[in-house]
């Protein structure tokens, strides 16, 4: 009869093993093949990742060497840049050059103003406008809203065609 040493001897010689390489210890060390499926899995993923990003260029014969630490890999591949750094002529830095797209604190300003004059007027016009605008991103159709409200559907398209109407006159940037 086997002893418990023994079966547990077995079980370690008959699962197979893959090898993995450590780059600080400069050694091999074999894991089981589950373990090493997993890893594989693992590193494969963030080298694809990486190479995706530009960030990595390791050539294939050396994907043995990935261990996931791509700080300190030799085919990483830095393409972060400070807006501050200098450039190489010494004139400015690279903020300098970008244009910058951001509309000015004015305008933004100044549209928020617009904007809510327009809400109100057209609050003063059609006193239901804001009702009828949740109801609308509730996904009603215009008759679901015409009856929550209370009118006819004809009238109810016929008082928002005379305020979009007369807001486009009095409004007529943003229609």
């Amino acid at each position: 009869m086997p002893t418990k040493s023994q079966s547990q001897e077995e079980k370690f010689m008959t699962k197979e093993f893959k090898r993995i390489y450590d780059k600080t210890t400069r050694t091999w060390y074999e894991v089981p093949e589950d373990q090493y499926r997993d890893y594989d899995r693992w590193r494969t993923a963030l080298r694809k990742r990486m190479q995706y990003r530009g960030e990595c260029f390791c050539p294939r014969s050396k994907w043995w060497l990935c261990d996931g630490n791509c700080l300190d890999c030799e085919f990483h591949n830095n393409t972060t840049i400070s807006l501050d750094d200098p450039l190489p002529d010494g004139e400015g830095t690279l903020a300098n050059y970008v244009p910058d797209d951001a509309p000015l604190i004015e305008e933004v300003l100044s549209e928020k103003a617009e904007l809510d004059q327009l809400f109100e007027r057209l609050q003063e016009l059609m006193p239901e406008a804001k009702r009828i605008g949740e109801l609308r991103e509730e996904g009603l159709s215009d008759e679901a809203i015409a009856d929550i409200i209370g009118i006819k559907r004809t009238t109810f398209l016929s008082r928002l065609k005379k305020a979009k109407e007369k807001l486009s006159e009095e409004f007529p940037d943003w229609f």
